[in-house]
């Protein structure tokens, strides 16, 4: 009777609508979308709550009921949408498309890039989602480029709605772009002060370019579990708002609070609009917003509404992207594991930054592993220590990547003999990298999980977490957001 009585919090409302929300969307691609005008959800939202005011019990009823309609509806119509690719997929088609970024050459001498903004002339439809295109027809092409795209169309994995391979490029027109400008005259400039690798190690670090990666190294980072260094997310975003917030946050709370807002802004500018940068862009938003009224916010509901507005925007992310899921749950380790775990150390460890590192990449790896293991079948057996000694360094890495880059754009002479601390510093992240996948058997391959239990392992973390956070009373709800913030 006490259930039925309790009043829940508007948090906790809130978080069950996200959560009913995204398993809706989920659903919806099954088949089990609400074909409803949005007026009408709507509608039927505005009067479950307001029928379940005055009964607390009734209002989580009508907060997982609205949030269950709402995804419901917003997944039937993407799906409506999806289904203009049926009759082009096994069949050659000409379609206008934007680069996503800027083409490297892949496989067989073809230029390779991401396609987005897709439009088929034949149907006058506008297609969802992006694919993965190659081909030739063109010495170069640039982010923002208008092309007309011939080939054949293949069925899409994962986040790609489908792949074309040997296709013909034509450009219909160019879209000059000064943040592109920028981008690339930094990465020429670290080109000049840095020798490769070591200059495109440095770009996959500050902004997430891996292409010009030698394969080898790519290779000693996968098996070593540190490819998420070169993986732009919310860890590199995160260095560069702590930063802002320590110059200013005692002298001007609103200036700190611009500073933060304008380098989050010009970073996502910079580095791309993938899933995880955009994740890490809401996510930081909603903390700094937070922070600036002094307030907290439960890590579980911050994590439920990023995902919720980002599955809003593209419900594709939940339908099949990987990183989209191993994202969350890193976050989820990060940010709720890691802090129960580190709560429940001796206090002269809780302060120490190995520690800390050694947690974070413990509770990021028990998160994932699952997942990882039953999409990829493979493991690294050196992902912690692997993690304890280069995590740690990546933030003073980055600093002394972006001096070096800087040297090469504007004082070339000197870059060389002034770049040497960030060519020291990662050279021995490479060779730590190179030495730990020299290891006889660290890398394993063909470990699968099915899909049972895969959720079989994480009811088991699931409950452990419950059972720390029941029995862990020396973090506070506002020093665990704080933590949070901060990684």
């Amino acid at each position: 009777m006490d259930f039925f009585f309790y009043r829940f919090r508007r948090t906790t409302l809130l978080l069950m609508f996200c959560l009913s929300f995204l398993v809706a969307v989920g659903l919806a691609r099954l088949g089990w979308g609400l074909r409803a005008p949005p007026f009408l959800t709507g509608l039927i939202g505005i009067a479950a709550t307001l029928a379940a005011w005055r009964a607390p019990v009734a209002r989580l009823v009508a907060a997982v009921l609205f949030g269950a309609l709402l995804g419901s509806w917003r997944g039937d119509v993407y799906v409506q949408k999806l289904m203009a690719y049926e009759p082009l997929y096994g069949n050659k088609v000409s379609l206008e498309i934007t680069a996503n970024e800027d083409a490297v050459y892949g496989k067989k001498s073809q230029i390779t890039f991401v396609a987005v903004d897709i439009f088929d002339p034949q149907s006058g439809q506008k297609l969802p989602g992006k694919l993965s295109v190659s081909g030739f027809g063109l010495n170069s092409i640039f982010q923002g480029d208008r092309l007309q795209l011939d080939g054949k169309l293949a069925r899409g994995l994962g986040g790609y709605q489908g792949f074309v391979s040997y296709g013909q490029f034509t450009l219909l027109h160019h879209k000059p772009s000064w943040i592109a400008d920028v981008r690339r005259r930094f990465a020429a400039g670290m080109q000049t002060a840095l020798p490769e690798p070591l200059a495109s190690f440095a770009m996959g670090l500050l902004i997430g370019q891996r292409a010009t990666l030698p394969p080898e190294i790519k290779q000693d980072l996968l098996m070593v579990g540190l490819t998420h260094v070169i993986a732009v997310s919310g860890y590199n975003l995160t260095i560069m708002l702590q930063a802002s917030r320590k110059l200013l946050a005692d002298k001007s709370k609103r200036l700190s609070f611009a500073l933060s807002f304008s380098l989050m802004t010009l970073f996502v500018l910079l580095a791309g609009l993938s899933a995880s940068i955009f994740r890490a862009a809401i996510v930081s938003g909603l903390s700094m917003v937070t922070q600036f009224y002094g307030r907290s916010m439960r890590p579980e509901l911050l994590i439920s509404m990023a995902a919720t507005i980002t599955v809003w925007i593209n419900p594709l992310y939940i339908w099949g992207d990987p990183s989209w899921y191993l994202s969350f749950l890193a976050f989820y380790g990060v940010m709720v594991v890691g802090p129960l775990l580190q709560a429940r150390l001796p206090t002269r460890l809780e302060n120490s930054v190995i520690v800390g590192v050694f947690l974070e990449s413990l509770s990021a790896e028990i998160m994932t592993l699952p997942f990882v293991l039953a999409m990829f079948g493979q493991m690294s057996l050196v992902n912690l220590p692997a993690n304890v000694l280069v995590v740690a360094l990546v933030p003073l890495a980055m600093l002394l990547s972006t001096i070096a880059g800087l040297l090469g754009m504007f004082a070339p002479m000197m870059a060389g003999w002034l770049s040497w601390p960030a060519a020291w510093l990662l050279t021995y992240m490479l060779d730590t990298a190179h030495l730990l996948s020299g290891i006889p058997g660290i890398f394993r391959q063909n470990v699968w999980l099915s899909a049972a239990q895969m959720w079989g392992v994480y009811g088991l973390i699931g409950c452990m977490t419950w059972l720390l956070s029941r029995k862990s009373a020396k973090i506070t709800p506002y020093e665990r957001t704080q933590q949070m913030v901060n990684h």
